[in-house]
């Protein structure tokens, strides 16, 4: 049964932008990873400041793996290679969340 992951990124009002920006720029960068199921980028529409990034993986191995790789390192600002500027947080806080799904409902194409 999948797992879903959520990380839950507080950022400053002004910065949200800049947080978007940065996923966008390593797009698809997991998305060979054995396990990932997919990814969301959740931007609030009201006046919170936390941003939800969700991901799926096939189990709790599968993100393990995704965390222990050279690829999660260099993509979050760690290790050889990892890019000056994307040390630099974004948010002031962040907090992972772990799921799975109970139940629930999908629309009839």
């Amino acid at each position: 049964m999948s797992i879903i992951k959520i990380n839950a990124i507080t950022v400053p009002a002004d910065s949200g932008d800049e947080l978007a920006h940065r996923f966008a720029a390593r797009a698809g960068a997991v998305d060979n990873q054995d396990g990932f199921e997919g990814f969301e980028l959740l931007q609030p529409t009201d006046d919170r400041t936390t941003w939800l990034v969700l991901t799926r993986w096939r189990d709790e191995k599968a993100f393990q793996d995704w965390v222990a790789s050279k690829n999660f390192g260099h993509g979050h600002g760690h290790g050889e290679g990892a890019d000056k500027e994307r040390q630099k947080p974004v948010g002031v806080s962040a907090e992972l969340w772990s799921y799975r799904t109970a139940g629930g409902s999908t629309p009839e194409a």
